[in-house]
């Protein structure tokens, strides 16, 4: 049975003496620190001298070097990209852990595959919103919250599940509800996430730009119909509250006629062994191992890859639309 934590299940008063350090300070980092600062928490920032550094400052925070905020800090939330984390956390990190200190992670990924080990001293907890930084502040501020996954990992001082619960209700998640699961599988489940259901969205998107406009229909009325417009986004928003079936009825009969009849020819029940070989690979870290090497190798695969996508001509028919209907979310 999935455990889910409220505002009820956690004591903010749990953090007494704390010192939050907030290592990076991008999307959620900024946001995160926000929110805690507002729950009451001591947060500190820990940065390299670049725009969020200044940004921080600017916020209001007590901005440091790295080191210095790992040294200072008694919960660190590590909120660097994932292929920096490892070697920042030995450099700059690893040198001021003492025991009892906490690490917070945001996603798995690391931890998960091993890139990343903490000492065995220290608290492992995972604080992972599922909702972009921009909106974890933004729900705040309006009283609710985003929902997040969380996990005491690993139990050094005795109160990390205190200490998780704690700081998922000074970000606002238990507002909303506070998901327990494990690093592993808050990990393979994002990856999933990113290596089908976001790819299967865009390519569809791109082969029907394609084949629509070598049939002749207006470039810019593609883009306004399939997405352009934001009433995909808005039928997503209405998936995540009312339920992807439940949402049918706010589209008309022939709408839903159309999406039901046609949904198993678009993607057949043969489609799921394609599926089960994407989540093995998530899980045997296919993924993780060649990200390493395409990292280590200066990112020509990433590079190629984007310098591909920036050129295809829906970039410039964007453009286009965007001159001519102002669009605004």
């Amino acid at each position: 049975m999935v455990r889910v934590f409220r505002d009820e299940d956690a004591d903010l008063s749990d953090l007494k003496g704390e010192r939050i350090a907030v290592i990076g300070y991008g999307n959620q980092g900024r946001a995160q620190a926000l929110n805690m600062r507002d729950s009451g928490l001591d947060v500190i920032v820990g940065n390299i001298r670049d725009r969020s550094f200044a940004q921080a400052e600017e916020d209001g925070f007590s901005t440091y070097p790295i080191a210095e905020a790992a040294k200072r800090g008694t919960i660190l939330f590590i909120l660097l990209p994932d292929e920096v984390q490892p070697r920042v956390f030995e450099s700059e990190i690893r040198p001021h852990l003492k025991p009892g200190k906490a690490l917070v992670f945001a996603h798995g990924y690391n931890i998960h595959y091993g890139f990343l080990e903490p000492p065995a001293d220290v608290d492992v907890i995972l604080l992972a919103p599922r909702m972009v930084g921009k909106f974890v502040r933004e729900l705040y501020e309006r009283g609710t919250g985003a929902p997040a996954f969380v996990y005491a990992h690993q139990d050094a001082s005795g109160k990390a599940v205190k200490r998780t619960l704690a700081l998922a209700k000074a970000i606002g998640a238990t507002r909303v509800g506070a998901m327990e699961i494990t690093f592993a599988e808050e990990t393979e489940l994002d990856h999933f996430s990113e290596h089908f259901i976001a790819p299967i969205i865009s390519r569809a998107l791109i082969l029907s730009y394609e084949v629509l406009t070598e049939m002749g229909y207006t470039p810019e009325a593609v883009l306004l119909e399939l997405y352009a417009s934001g009433e995909l986004s808005e039928v997503a928003k209405a998936m995540a509250v009312d339920g992807l079936v439940q949402q049918l009825p706010l589209h008309s009969r022939t709408s839903q006629y159309g999406q039901l009849t046609y949904a198993e020819r678009v993607m057949p029940d043969e489609e799921k062994a394609f599926i089960r070989q994407i989540v093995r690979e998530i899980q045997e870290g296919v993924f993780a191992r060649e990200w390493q090497m395409e990292q280590q190798l200066g990112y020509p695969v990433f590079r190629r890859l984007l310098k591909k996508a920036l050129e295809h001509p829906i970039n410039e028919d964007e453009r286009r639309l965007k001159e001519k209907i102002s669009i605004k979310m």
